[in-house]
């Protein structure tokens, strides 16, 4: 037992300080954000909206997480990371209280478009940031770690959030979400400042670098990840009504089954991707293999009503959620060029835009339409198509490999 936690808290050792602090501001900033996993539910419970109203809702918030991560990615090569941040923070903070007084559909579409297109902006920011105060050998496991404060602050959510609504109502979730969201920005000024980056960043600038958008097994790359993310994101908008619906879970057990996945993320997925990384296992074959894991777990649903079935099928899908990211996340930052990461960060982040554009609204009519058995069979489906262009990418990549050592 002992061994097996002193290797835990060695997959820890080497990060940076401002990693630990980014980390630190990551988690306050996610801890607070409980209305994500229950929006659906406020949407339907709480105002009332159809199932095609709410698709509509997570368009617009997928509309405005594009834009805000093209922004984010824009802002970042020509202001700075840190600037894009605290703006994005303290904005974010600011919406989030105000868009509780919001309850017509339209309005509703409006202000998420606005509040998501300014979270957003960070997403390629925080990528950005964290390449510049991390060490070139640590970049995997730094992403890991933030991954990590980001899944602990989302398991914290969900718990939290699920008392608050049974205490006092879906509208706490919104001052809380508002208040720690100024709260990450307030620690960053005091403990993160961007010269410090300058030291630490020792990677080779590439002269001349190609232009993200004209790599085309990089945009393959995006492509898949995008359908990954149109599966995934049914974990936060069809997945918790079909708790509701069909095993009729309240909000609290909804809550702790969504904190499940942030929890085996926190006790787990550092020493999981210290081990894959000694491992033969290439970047992208472990994006292959947590793909796998997240159709397979779309395909458990379908074959038991038992109610146990949603544990294990959980449990699945945070293993390929464990294998996926952090890798997907590596690889982005591998291929990305110096001088251009904030546009190749960008682009990465859009495609997760792309997945809650179509993957909501997608999910909300298929269930309207179709029931969630033949919903979940789509699902499977869609994840076969994606592994099987990851499989074309690996193809390229080793391709490419093998020309440069010729050359």
């Amino acid at each position: 037992m002992l061994k097996i936690i002193l290797r835990y808290f060695n997959s820890f050792s080497g990060l940076s300080k401002e990693v630990w602090w980014l980390a630190l501001i990551t988690l306050i900033n996610r801890a607070g954000a409980m209305v994500i996993p229950f929006l659906s539910l406020y949407l339907t419970d709480d105002l009332a909206f159809s199932l095609q109203q709410v698709g509509w809702i997570m368009t617009s918030y997928g509309l405005g997480s594009f834009l805000g991560a093209w922004l984010g990615g824009k802002l970042s090569d020509k202001i700075g990371y840190y600037k894009v941040i605290l703006t994005s923070l303290l904005l974010t903070g600011i919406s989030f209280i105000a868009i509780q007084y919001f309850t017509s559909f339209w309005s509703i579409c409006i202000g998420f478009f606005i509040l998501i297109a300014i979270a957003d902006m960070a997403r390629p920011a925080f990528f950005v940031a964290l390449s510049a105060y991390s060490k070139p050998e640590n970049k995997t496991r730094s992403l890991t770690f933030i991954r990590l404060a980001i899944n602990l602050g989302f398991s914290l959510g969900p718990a939290l959030g699920g008392i608050i609504i049974a205490s006092i109502g879906y509208y706490g979730l919104f001052w809380v979400d508002g208040i720690t969201c100024i709260i990450a920005a307030i620690v960053m000024t005091q403990t993160l400042h961007p010269k410090k980056a300058k030291i630490l960043d020792k990677e080779i600038v590439i002269k001349n670098p190609i232009k993200a958008h004209s790599d085309g097994l990089y945009i393959l790359f995006l492509i898949t990840l995008a359908i990954f993310g149109f599966i995934f994101v049914q974990y936060f908008s069809t997945i918790p009504l079909y708790y509701k619906e069909i095993h009729h879970l309240s909000e609290e057990k909804i809550g702790l089954l969504l904190a499940l996945n942030g929890a085996l993320i926190f006790f787990f997925e550092m020493p999981l991707i210290a081990y894959l990384e000694k491992s033969k296992v290439t970047k992208i074959g472990n994006v292959i293999n947590g793909f796998i894991l997240t159709g397979v777990s779309f395909m458990l649903l379908l074959i038991t009503p038992w109610a146990g079935i949603l544990v294990i099928g959980m449990i699945i899908a945070t293993l390929g959620e464990m294998v996926a990211f952090p890798f997907g996340n590596a690889f982005a930052l591998e291929r990305s060029k110096k001088g251009r990461q904030g546009a190749y960060m960008a682009l990465y982040s859009m495609a997760f835009s792309v997945a809650h554009i179509f993957g909501h609204n997608s999910g909300m009519q298929l269930i309207n339409n179709f029931g969630y058995e033949n919903s979940w069979i789509f699902m499977s489906l869609i994840a076969a198509l994606g592994i099987f262009l990851l499989y074309i990418v690996k193809q390229k990549l080793n391709k490419e490999k093998q020309s440069f050592k010729n050359s």
